[in-house]
């Protein structure tokens, strides 16, 4: 299994206690559909292992861990600064307009006015925005990714319909 097979959990941020558990810093927005862990994934020697879990206690965003076979401080310790994976299934499912942006590459981008406009090439995430990258006759489309933009995610017939603000479209292909 690979990163791309993968999702960023969070990090594995410090010991906790003297048995080897660990507090691992979510960066989900929900941790409790993360409660039923039974593993995850740390990259160790360049290859991501698996990690199984004894008992897991929530705190806001923080996981405190017990994990199957660390059971000392000192391993414990091997694991702080880890980045912490799950494969991608164990993702929760998504509706409506909400959409994983892996999920939605290759999607078939359809604008209202100007119709399909191409697959998504990429999704782009910048510090303030993250944008959906198309291309249409060569020419590249940003369209950002904003609730009042997405009009509906058409998971069966894999197309993202979109209500591009006015003029944005031609300012690409004109």
């Amino acid at each position: 299994m690979t990163k791309e097979d993968c999702f960023y959990l969070g990090r594995v941020a410090k010991t906790h206690g003297i048995k080897g558990e660990v507090t691992i810093k979510l960066d989900v927005d929900d941790p409790s559909e993360y409660l039923d862990l039974k593993y995850f994934l740390l990259e160790i020697n360049k290859v991501l292992t698996p990690f199984f879990v004894e008992k897991l206690v929530c705190s806001g965003d923080k996981f405190f861990v017990s994990i199957q076979d660390v059971k000392t401080v000192e391993a414990a310790s091997a694991l702080t600064g880890k980045e912490v994976w799950l494969p991608l299934e164990m993702l929760p499912k998504l509706s409506g307009k909400q959409f994983y942006y892996h999920e939605v590459k290759g999607f078939m981008v359809v604008d209202e006015e100007k119709g399909e406009l191409g697959p998504i090439n990429e999704v782009i995430e910048y510090p303030t925005q993250a944008i959906i990258q198309v291309f249409k006759d060569n020419k590249e489309i940003l369209i950002p990714i904003l609730d009042q933009v997405i009009q509906k995610v058409d998971r069966r017939s894999k197309k993202l319909y979109v209500k591009a603000p006015e003029g944005l479209i031609d300012m690409y292909l004109g």
